[in-house]
């Protein structure tokens, strides 16, 4: 490209020398026409010099790269020998190492690659049985610090249900757009609800955690109402979450009142209603505090008739007696004494606030509407299916670990005990050895743990004729 490029400035130099030469002949004449043509010819001699001159370099350095082509060749030819002298060389030594095992290529990595399988196998069960003796080492120092969570574990079964909400989400690339440059999108969200929001490696959804139900209703409410929207930054998320919240407030006053109705309790302050309302959001040992509440309200309406007493007052009693639960994260004390205040300050008589103050005994009952409405509580909270599993969805999960860990090869039988935290695996000791049999426990409990909804911890025992190896998951 150098050349040809030098090549056409040449020709474009001579070609407007010559221009120059006739145009300049053309003007003038005499003895101004031969001096001028004296200077013209001068000009066009060194112009020409230094066009030789630039051929010349251009002449040169073509044959350079002419040089540097032919060693390039020269070493590719060399290269190309030298493989196929290695090619040929491999081939010799895989059919020397052929003759020398008795086994095919094919064979040998077969065989290669049970080994490593075997190798790995074993490795795993000793790296699982060094972890294991490690826990059972350290257990004893943190026997304590377990027991001092001991009422953590109590509220593990309904944990999730009562303090996290699931948003669903289109598509994972939501994710980047809620949280926001420099996390400026999920900040201001956190700070207006007051809700974590938690978004990890769960595919197309967000969770959503706080202890206040009414506060992660407003935050699903509002990022539902963002993805809809599409439009996710600041100000629009300010906008978005006081709407939620307007429509919000609207739907626990009419859940309040539609309460009021079931339980056919009239008259109640609109504060009330909405506080009531707010229960809905709340609930005790799974039991839903609202739902909760008109059931103690039917219930003691039906005790007052047949007891004499009034029958308006314990229902209304029963159908506020939680509402203090509503508020004990706004205000400190205990729910009932809570709830006896909140009815006085709204205009609620003396027998009405003392029933409900008085129904877990946080003031003496002094009246048969009080003893009534602890009656109520009592049989709604206590009756079968009301809070925790029903018998059915409990059989279900038993019979469920049965089946998850007959379905190993092996296994002769299996036992899920108490109330399913443990299941006991019985193995066949001639088909199972000790180092299989701890890998069975885990491969066991890792399938519970990824294909099951459980409650706590389960125990993962497996026995094989007199030892057992447990794994907990």
């Amino acid at each position: 490209m150098e050349i040809i490029g030098a090549a056409a400035l040449v020709a474009g130099a001579l070609v407007a020398v010559a221009w120059l030469l006739v145009r300049n002949g053309g003007l003038s004449g005499g003895s101004t026409a031969t001096a001028q043509r004296d200077e013209q010819g001068r000009v066009l001699a060194e112009r020409q010099a230094e066009l030789a001159r630039l051929e010349e370099r251009l002449n040169g350095r073509a044959s350079e790269l002419d040089r540097r082509e032919t060693e390039q060749n020269r070493r590719e030819d060399l290269l190309d020998g030298q493989r196929d002298k290695l090619a040929e060389r491999e081939g010799e030594t895989a059919q020397a190492l052929e003759r020398a095992c008795g086994m095919s290529a094919a064979q040998a990595r077969k065989t290669l690659l049970e080994e490593v399988e075997e190798q790995a196998h074993q490795d795993r069960a000793r790296l699982l049985r060094q972890v294991e003796e490690e826990t059972k080492r350290t257990a004893e120092r943190k026997v304590r610090n377990i027991l001092s969570v001991a009422m953590q574990r109590l509220a593990a079964s309904h944990a999730a249900e009562t303090t996290v909400s699931v948003v669903q989400l289109p598509s994972d690339d939501m994710k980047g757009r809620i949280i926001g440059r420099e996390g400026r999108n999920i900040r201001a969200l956190e700070n207006l609800t007051g809700v974590d929001f938690i978004i990890d490696d769960t595919p197309n959804a967000v969770v959503l955690s706080g202890f206040d139900g009414v506060r992660r209703e407003v935050a699903r409410i509002t990022l539902e109402r963002l993805l809809q929207d599409g439009r996710i930054h600041p100000a629009r998320i300010e906008e978005t979450f006081y709407q939620a919240k307007s429509e919000l407030d609207e739907q626990l006053v009419k859940a309040g009142e539609q309460a009021a109705f079931d339980a056919n309790v009239q008259g109640l302050h609109d504060e009330v209603v909405k506080i009531l309302g707010r229960l809905r959001f709340r609930t005790s040992y799974g039991q839903n505090v609202l739902a909760h509440s008109v059931e103690c309200a039917q219930l003691a309406s039906v005790m007052a008739h047949e007891l004499g007493a009034s029958p308006r007052t314990a229902r209304r009693a029963a159908l506020l007696h939680d509402i203090g639960k509503a508020v004990t994260h706004e205000i400190e004390g205990p729910h009932a004494l809570v709830g006896g205040d909140l009815a006085r300050r709204h205009g609620e008589d003396e027998a009405v606030a003392h029933a409900m103050e008085a129904h877990h005994n946080e003031v003496e009952p002094q009246t048969v509407e009080a003893v009534i409405v602890q009656s109520a509580d009592a049989l709604s909270g206590a009756r079968p299916g009301a809070r925790g599993e029903s018998l059915e969805s409990y059989v279900k999960r038993l019979r469920e670990l049965e089946r998850l860990a007959m379905r190993h090869t092996g296994v002769d039988k299996v036992y899920a005990m108490q109330a399913g935290r443990e299941i006991r695996v019985m193995v066949a000791p001639t088909a199972i050895d000790d180092d299989a049999a701890l890998v069975l426990s885990r491969d066991i409990a890792r399938e519970i743990e990824h294909e099951l909804e459980y409650p706590g911890q389960i125990k993962v025992t497996v026995i094989r004729e007199s030892r057992a190896v447990e794994y907990a998951k």
